[in-house]
């Protein structure tokens, strides 16, 4: 007997049926991070990519995007037609990625201090050299965005913009939803876990951001992938965003610790008491352009704590946009290409010319 198909000729039931459980079994595949790109430099475990282009760039002031250090870098350039890298390259930028890499037992003692203090400055430094500038635009993504906003504050000599993309900078108690529940010191010891496996695992830290939302995470994700599949649409988007949102990577054991006792718990970056090798770090010193973005919907980055950044710095220019959208769906999606991606177009093309704009406007805020 034929297997029954789709209205139409589709693919025949029994077939989706059968991917639906070799994927809950095996985990969605795609092809990911597809727009061309070249090696720039590395360090240690961390590559930094330019994106090629046909045609030369149409606004000179490079920008470097940068990423968490739990996660894979390629959601900045997840699959054609659903790429904020390819949409960035597309409006003229030339877009420049630092990937952190994947750390391995001897890398248990990199810290932040290490990541902003030595990474970031040679991936800046390369940036500069390749694009035959003096100036670019800092882009950091959630604990990217952390690392970009010290950065700034230390470093803020060959930096034109900053862009903070859902990013955490206040840890005010009560602030950080379930995070800060599970962080809390009767509940978690961040010592007992890197003493035991130097780096935190890959399946420990995808199992922490996913269970702040076990529905969603667990349920709702395969009950996306059957309606797709049992209605015959597409799902090369699925299949992307699932492989990336279950394709986690080890933090490093010193990192992981500074993140839950100096950010989670003692607050110290937004109290102005963060220091790394001695050195505080005040976000007040941050003068350049800020475009700030946040998403109601986030359950990582709460509202309250992307907006106190407004309040910390002292760019003349700075901007507070918040979209309706959650973590990952303000970067990707259809929402994304509607919101955030022209946004930002706009915003940086305003501020990327070769001379610095006079913007005498302050502390805006954007409405969704």
């Amino acid at each position: 007997m034929t297997p029954p198909t789709a209205v139409g000729g589709g693919t025949s039931l029994l077939d989706r049926c059968t991917e639906g459980l070799r994927i809950i079994a095996g985990g969605a595949t795609a092809s990911t991070a597809q727009t061309p790109r070249d090696v720039v430099w590395t360090k240690n475990k961390a590559t930094l990519y330019r994106y090629v282009s046909d045609t030369a760039p149409k606004h000179p002031v490079p920008i470097l995007l940068v990423y968490a250090l739990v996660g894979r870098s390629y959601v900045f350039d997840l699959m054609p037609g659903n790429s904020f890298v390819e949409f960035l390259v597309s409006e003229g930028f030339d877009v420049y990625l630092l990937d952190w890499g994947i750390p391995g037992p001897e890398d248990r003692d990199l810290a932040f201090d290490d990541y902003v203090l030595d990474y970031l400055p040679r991936a800046v430094k390369k940036v500069l050299r390749s694009s035959g500038t003096e100036q670019l635009t800092l882009f950091g993504y959630c604990q990217g965005g952390v690392m970009s906003a010290m950065y700034a504050a230390l470093m803020p000599e060959h930096l034109r913009n900053l862009v903070l993309l859902t990013t955490p900078v206040d840890f005010t108690p009560g602030t950080t939803g379930l995070p800060g529940l599970w962080l809390k010191k009767e509940h978690h010891d961040p010592d007992v876990v890197v003493d035991a496996y130097g780096n935190v695992p890959a399946k420990k830290s995808l199992m922490g951001t996913a269970m702040q939302k076990p529905l969603p995470n667990y349920v709702g994700t395969y009950v996306t992938m059957w309606n797709l599949l049992l209605r015959d649409k597409p799902m090369d988007g699925w299949r992307a965003m699932s492989k990336w949102a279950n394709d986690s990577i080890p933090v490093a054991g010193a990192a992981y610790r500074q993140w839950v006792e100096d950010f989670h718990r003692d607050n110290r970056l937004a109290r102005g008491k963060m220091r790394l090798r001695g050195r505080r770090v005040d976000l007040s010193a941050i003068t350049v352009p800020l475009l700030n973005i946040a998403g109601r919907k986030d359950h990582l980055c709460l509202l309250p704590q992307a907006e106190a950044t407004m309040d910390l710095v002292s760019s003349p220019d700075r901007t507070l946009v918040v979209l309706d959208a959650g973590h990952v769906g303000l970067l990707v999606g259809r929402g994304a290409r509607n919101g955030l991606w022209p946004q930002t177009s706009a915003w940086l093309a305003a501020r990327s010319s070769d001379q610095a704009p006079e913007l005498p406007h302050r502390n805006r805020r954007t409405p969704s």
